[in-house]
């Protein structure tokens, strides 16, 4: 039996065909079109977004042949999501991406309204503008009708519910709303009543890829193919590569990067509150996440790259630039927070920053810094991590294009002081979704077993830190990364903001 993964990412959506070993058939891929207003917001389109899905499944469908597909899991972006309405079926709003900045005063509003500590021990966030509460709250502003007979949806609940007509979503994907209790699976109802909502603005949840129902028969699909919501797409990835036990951490490098931690289920404390990481619900049942994650990973390169020269340097032009710094450090500090900054010093208003320069650094030597500074904040939420964590953290599983990077792989595995795995899995989120959908179906009794079935002719690149450097790279690390942030953060607080 054949399994269909979708993915619905931030640069990219794409469609897998896979079969029962986690071999890729075939991959449909289409970049994920954004729009922007006038003033800035930005935006998917809902129909637009389904028409290229729907587009996409036809020629993954025709690839596989009538009866072969049995299941499809689709895999998300976390707090991406729009109002749908529940009588029609019909979009009510466009689908606002994670990181639109619109809703920087609802963040406010709720950050006024919370008892923070309270609600972390309930839903394991801290607010954000990113969360859906926040995008709820800012439609609510433009027009209160737009509630009514509405149901929240992610892009992957959306997306199921255009292939199933029914409306469900999964306990990773409702856990980053910052109304889901994760330690009850259920909607915070008292929360909700702070802002005059209901619950049943959300959708039903249910297990990650657990069967939400068929592919309706007038899309002209195949029928009988189940089709499940998977979750998280980082969690998604988590599984396919293994990095689902404690002291194993997943690390998905892109334009963002994040790491994600695998531990029991248990209740949230002062120890959990005080790392500032995000805690969740995982794709595996009876097992939590905690999260760590930084905005402008790969996208501080993509920005240096457009920085130094009339046309964007090519990424065979970095390598070779890379390649002639050597192995010692630059000893440029190079904060990156293009994007603001997560834990485990959050701050969405934090500006990025270069420190140490002189006359004789080149190209070769700020494409290092800005790596450098990359794998710093990552070593900062890895020792965050490292202090509620049940298990020591020495391994890194790691996926994304930025593996491709090796004097980056390099760097990072120096200053964490950890070996990095590089699995030979190039579609990590469409296979997680594809087995968590097989395990839905009873295909696999469980995650270990999906795991154990995939079959990889290649094995993973290790990665281990560099003897000579390591002392260096500590010390820079200690003595100038941690230490700097503090007066340059105050900085931003006062006049930096002006």
């Amino acid at each position: 039996m054949k399994l269909i993964g979708i993915d619905i990412g931030t640069t990219h959506c794409k469609v897998g065909l896979f079969d029962n070993k986690g071999r890729l058939l075939r991959l449909e891929k289409q970049a994920t079109i954004t729009h922007q207003s006038k003033d800035g917001r930005l935006s998917y389109d809902p129909e637009e977004l389904w028409c290229q899905f729907e587009g996409m499944l036809k020629r993954i469908f025709a690839t596989a042949g009538p009866g072969a597909v049995g299941a499809i899991g689709i895999a998300s972006m976390a707090e991406a999501g729009l109002l749908v309405d529940k009588r029609t079926g019909k979009a009510k709003t466009e689908i606002v991406p994670w990181y639109d900045r619109r809703t920087m005063k609802q963040y406010e509003w709720i950050r006024q309204e919370a008892d923070v500590r309270t609600l972390f021990g309930r839903i394991g966030l801290y607010p954000s503008y990113k969360h859906g509460l926040a995008k709820i709250l800012w439609f609510l502003k433009q027009e209160p009708s737009l509630l009514k007979d509405a149901i929240w949806l992610s892009t992957a609940d959306y997306l199921a519910f255009r292939l199933t007509g029914k409306f469900g979503t999964d306990h990773t994907l409702a856990a980053r709303t910052y109304a889901y209790r994760i330690d009850q699976k259920e909607w915070d109802e008292e929360w909700l009543a702070a802002f005059g909502l209901k619950a049943d603005l959300f959708p039903v949840v249910n297990n990650s890829g657990s069967p939400l129902g068929e592919v309706r028969s007038e899309l002209g699909f195949p029928p009988g193919v189940k089709v499940a919501v998977a979750g998280h797409d980082h969690l998604c990835a988590a599984l396919a590569v293994g990095a689902i036990k404690p002291g194993v951490v997943f690390d998905s490098i892109g334009t963002a990067e994040s790491l994600i931690g695998t531990f029991d289920q248990r209740n949230l404390g002062e120890e959990e509150y005080n790392s500032r990481l995000s805690f969740g619900c995982h794709v595996v049942p009876g097992k939590m996440v905690w999260i760590g994650g930084l905005s402008a990973a790969g996208g501080s390169l993509e920005w240096l790259r457009k920085q130094l020269g009339d046309e964007p340097l090519s990424y065979e032009e970095i390598e070779v630039l890379l390649a002639s710094t050597g192995a010692a450090p630059t000893g440029i500090i190079y904060y990156p927070y293009l994007s603001g900054s997560g834990a485990p010093l959050p701050d969405p208003q934090m500006r990025g920053a270069l420190i140490g320069l002189r006359t004789e650094h080149g190209k070769a030597d700020l494409l290092k810094a800005i790596l450098e500074g990359t794998a710093y904040e990552m070593e900062a939420i890895r020792r965050a991590a490292a202090r509620v964590a049940t298990d020591a953290i020495e391994q890194f599983v790691a996926v994304g294009g930025g593996t491709r990077n090796q004097t980056w792989m390099r760097i990072k595995a120096t200053v964490s002081d950890c070996t990095i795995l590089i699995p030979p899995i190039e579609e990590a989120t469409l296979l997680g979704a594809a087995l968590l959908a097989a395990i839905g179906m009873g295909i696999f009794q469980d995650a270990t077993e999906a795991v154990a079935s995939l079959d990889f002719k290649a094995d993973s690149q290790v990665v281990t830190p560099c003897p000579i450097t390591k002392e260096r790279y500590r010390q820079i690390f200690e003595e100038g990364y941690l230490i700097l942030q503090h007066p340059i953060r105050q900085y931003f607080q006062t006049a930096g903001q002006e």
